[in-house]
Formats: structure tokens, C-alpha cells, sequence
């Protein structure tokens, strides 16, 4: 591979400390019999990130589901690794001084955009309650990243994770950059259709290489619709890792060997694994 890939979607968390004891035990499920370790460790990360060039970090706040990573562990942990880590504040607006938390996050801390977990933390993203937030970052620029799809924790509403919940907000504040992460799985059309109409709307697709079927589905329907364009690299790490979901995704054809299934694009994978995503976020 030529160009460098761009991780947009990592986590940094120190495990168990950030978490409830209801959350860790909830973990368990998030994929399926596979128990996974929730243990950050960037020598594990920088190992298998062999092509990789840049990466977007964050925490989470989500005092419903019970994870709660302070952005100042997110500013050392970049700190470590100048020039390889984009760090991103993170945000509850269910709880009080999230304003506070934002201005301190972007000004002091020189975080470079928004992390939100609508659903963890249970609100409705398109709220008018957070307007506050979206013409926040849209004076600064600050792209935000949302979590859209699934989750393993019982709490979690799944009416606050329908991808189409930001089809108001881009309505309304057409500037701000959003990712919508995971290709919002399982509502893989509810994502297509609200980033397809929206030019600073994306979508990233990380972890979900470990259900292959799942995903040559997911990226057949962004095919037959035309927003290959419209979707970032991103790996969810430590779910997973980037060298794991780049071969996962450079695989899916193989399974069709033998039928008369149509074949995702090879061309418009590779060219979306190589996106210049620092610089379309204005991340440079």
C-alpha cells in the first residue's frame, strides 16, 4: 500500500478504572462467545497499525451505561505520541458542566474534536438541548464522532442510535463534519440514507470486520447507493485492530467464490483505506 492509512476511530482508556463494575460485566457480550480484553496498550496498538499513519483517540463519557474517561487522560496519552495521536474530547450533555467540560476540553486542553455516545448516555443527539454543543463546533471546527448502532449494555437506549437522528442536526448546522461510527450497524440503510444527502456527513467502518457476512451486506448497500466515498477507516481499537480489520475487509470477497453474488469494489475499498481523512476533517 502506497499511502498511509488513518485510524479515526481508537480508544484510550485505563481498564478497569474508567468503568463501572456493571459495565464491565456487560462487556462480556460484545462479541458474542469471544471475550474481549479492554486493556489499552499502545505498543499492542503500534503493532498491529503496521500501515498506519495517524489516529483519532478518545475516551467516553456515559454516566448511564458507567464509563468515564477524563479528557486529560486523553491529552497525556497523546502527549506520549506526538504526531501519531489526533486526541478528541468527550462529552455527556445528560450531566451538569458538560459546557464547562467542552470549552476546557477544546481551549486548554487543545483537543481536536467531539466524541458523543448518544445512546450509552441516553439523549437524543438532535435534541434542541444541545444546540449549545453543535454551533460550538461549528465556530471551531471541531468534527464530531458519534456512536451509532448496536451496544451489549442493557441501559442503552437504542432510540437514541438511529443514524437518522442526525438528519436534523445536519439540517440545521450543515458545517459541523460528522462521522458516524460503525456504519451505524445494524441500521446499515438508516446510515447510508442520512450520509448520502448530507456532504459533511461520513461514515466510518470500524468493528465490524468480525462479522464478515454482515459487512459485505453493509458495504454491498453503500455500494449500490454510491457513497463508497462517504465512509472513513477506522478500527474501534481494542475491540480490534487495524492490521485485523484491513485484511477482515480485503477478505469479504473471498467468500463468494462459487456463486453469482456481486462483488464489492476493490478499488473503492483500497481508495477509502487511503482516504486523506486528516485533511478532509480539517485535522491537518
Amino acid at each position: 500500500m502506497s499511502a498511509m492509512v488513518v485510524d479515526v476511530h481508537s480508544h484510550f482508556w485505563r481498564y478497569p478504572e474508567h468503568f463501572s463494575d456493571d459495565f464491565r460485566s456487560q462487556a462480556r457480550r460484545a462479541r458474542g462467545d469471544q471475550e474481549v480484553d479492554l486493556t489499552v496498550r499502545w505498543e499492542e496498538y503500534h503493532a498491529s497499525a503496521t500501515a498506519c499513519h495517524k489516529t483519532v483517540v478518545f475516551g467516553g463519557k456515559a454516566r448511564r451505561a458507567g464509563l468515564w474517561v477524563p479528557d486529560h487522560a486523553i491529552r497525556a496519552y497523546a502527549d506520549e505520541h506526538p504526531g501519531q495521536l489526533i486526541p478528541f474530547l468527550s462529552l455527556d450533555p445528560t450531566q451538569p458542566g458538560w459546557r464547562d467540560e467542552m470549552e476546557e476540553g477544546h481551549r486548554n486542553l487543545r483537543m481536536r474534536g467531539i466524541k458523543l455516545m448518544p445512546m450509552y448516555a441516553g439523549f437524543d443527539p438532535g435534541s434542541a438541548e444541545l444546540d449549545d454543543l453543535w454551533s460550538y463546533a461549528a465556530r471551531h471546527a471541531l468534527p464530531v464522532l458519534l456512536h451509532t448502532g448496536t451496544t451489549f449494555i442493557s441501559q442503552a437506549p437504542l432510540d437514541c442510535t438511529l443514524p437518522r437522528l442526525l438528519d436534523r442536526v445536519a439540517m440545521r448546522f450543515p458545517e459541523v463534519y460528522m462521522i458516524l461510527a460503525h456504519l451505524g450497524h445494524p441500521y446499515e440503510g438508516d446510515c447510508v440514507a442520512t450520509i448520502r444527502k448530507h456532504p459533511n456527513l461520513y461514515a466510518d467502518v470500524s468493528a465490524l470486520h468480525y462479522r464478515p457476512f454482515q459487512l459485505y451486506h453493509s458495504l454491498m448497500l453503500v455500494q449500490e447507493y454510491g457513497v463508497w466515498n462517504k465512509l472513513l477507516f477506522g478500527s474501534d481499537y481494542p475491540f480490534t485492530t487495524v492490521d485485523a480489520s484491513i485484511a477482515g475487509m480485503r477478505a469479504l470477497n473471498n467468500m463468494l467464490e462459487g456463486t453469482a453474488l456481486p462483488r464489492l469494489n476493490m478499488e473503492k475499498m483500497e481508495a477509502m483505506l487511503q482516504r486523506e481523512t486528516t485533511a478532509l476533517l480539517g485535522l491537518e
